[in-house]
């Protein structure tokens, strides 16, 4: 299948790489299905709508940036993503880029939660207040405080 990118790419991809989001992305309900898209020699990947080119996200692995960030699944997401395992589990966090860099900032309220094995992805809102929508990517030491 051929996929047309917001950054003028057109690639190739498999009906295997389809990430399914039965209820869509907050804002985004009728965007059911996306592709995670890494950004190659970075930590960054691009999350993009496979029906509306427009539609993309850049995202990166919240670990890689945030040591301590830690969120526990509630049940009916872990049903709904049918998640068994927990090697099956892939998180993402929503960037808003910036100039410079440095500036750029991650989601940590609202993880994507993405079950590998079965294609399955969910944008979940977590209701621990610790975290906010935009976390600065590389002052780490202030997750979790006020701010």
């Amino acid at each position: 299948m051929i996929l047309y990118t917001k950054f003028e790419e057109i690639i190739e991809i498999s009906e295997n790489d389809i990430l399914h989001f039965e209820q869509g992305l907050p804002g985004f309900e009728n965007e059911k299905e996306f592709v995670l898209l890494p950004m190659e020699g970075t930590p960054f990947s691009t999350l993009q709508s496979v029906s509306n080119k427009e539609l993309a996200f850049f995202t990166t692995n919240p670990f890689l940036f945030f040591k301590d960030y830690d969120f526990e699944l509630v049940e009916s997401v872990q049903k709904l993503l049918n998640i068994k395992e927990e090697s099956d589990v892939l998180v993402q966090i929503i960037l808003t880029m910036q100039e410079p860099l440095e500036k750029s900032t991650g989601n940590l309220q609202a993880p994507v939660v993405i079950n590998v094995k079965e294609n399955l992805a969910k944008q979940v809102i977590l209701a621990d207040n610790k975290y906010r929508t935009r976390h600065e990517l590389l002052e780490t030491s202030t997750v979790g405080q006020e701010g």
